[in-house]
């Protein structure tokens, strides 16, 4: 690929105009984007097209002044896409039906959230329905060529199950038994109730809830917390503690 792009630079080089080259002859933009479109005139292949298209976004992400994930949109073949095992979310058919209309109507217009958890595998951290569409839906499946859009986060395992709840709650879209759980999980890889607050947007009393629905006994142990129960059940009653 690097060879090819060479090629076609050094081509369009000797074919390009005087005003396109400074008097040292240099490289100028106007130049590189002839380059890009003499490669993409002559590379006939989707997948080629693609690694050119993943490399340039690689490139302008490394040189860009904003160091943002949606900065470096890369497209990856789908069936290195796989949903990961604690999203709470769960949608409906006649929701998915409705985002399949969405995506066939306006396209993607947001990206897979991801993370990279081998050379070219991605475990989903927000976007596992789009991803769904992408795959199952036949329409969307031919029209992206068998890709998927996605941005790629570099977390822990704790970190992505938080980022995924943030991402769920931001859209009012969460499951109270299975967040239950991951904070349960949470709690075992050594987050405190105040580190769940922060990360996760909660109020105690609701991290509190979520401890009790999962019947953790060990989550209630330490002196701290043992006194935020207290404030929890003065204010809400034996009946809805139970």
């Amino acid at each position: 690929m690097t060879d090819g792009i060479q090629a076609t630079l050094e081509q369009a080089l000797e074919n390009a105009d005087s005003d396109e080259t400074d008097a040292e002859g240099e490289l100028t933009e106007e130049l590189l984007l002839e380059a890009v479109d003499q490669f993409f005139d002559e590379a006939d292949d989707v997948d080629e097209q693609v690694s050119m298209l993943n490399a340039l976004r690689r490139k302008l992400h490394d040189r860009s002044p904003f160091q943002e994930p949606v900065e470096n949109i890369q497209w990856v073949k789908q069936d290195a896409v796989e949903g990961n095992d604690y999203n709470p979310n769960e949608v409906a058919t006649p929701e998915m039906d409705l985002l399949h209309k969405s995506i066939k109507a306006d396209g993607y217009t947001q990206p897979v959230v991801t993370y990279e958890i081998d050379d070219g595998d991605y475990e989903v951290v927000d976007g596992f329905h789009r991803t769904l569409i992408g795959k199952t839906r036949d329409d969307i499946r031919e029209r992206l060529h068998d890709h998927i859009p996605v941005t790629v986060i570099d977390k822990p395992r704790d970190e992505r199950m938080g980022s995924t709840i943030r991402h769920n709650r931001a859209r009012g879209t969460h499951q109270i038994r299975d967040m239950s759980d991951l904070v349960v999980e949470l709690v075992e890889q050594g987050w405190d109730d105040e580190r769940i607050c922060e990360e996760l947007g909660m109020e105690l009393d609701e991290v509190l809830k979520f401890k009790q629905v999962s019947g953790l006994k060990q989550a209630f142990g330490d002196h701290e917390f043992s006194q935020s129960w207290t404030e929890y059940e003065e204010k809400h009653g034996e009946d809805d503690a139970e």
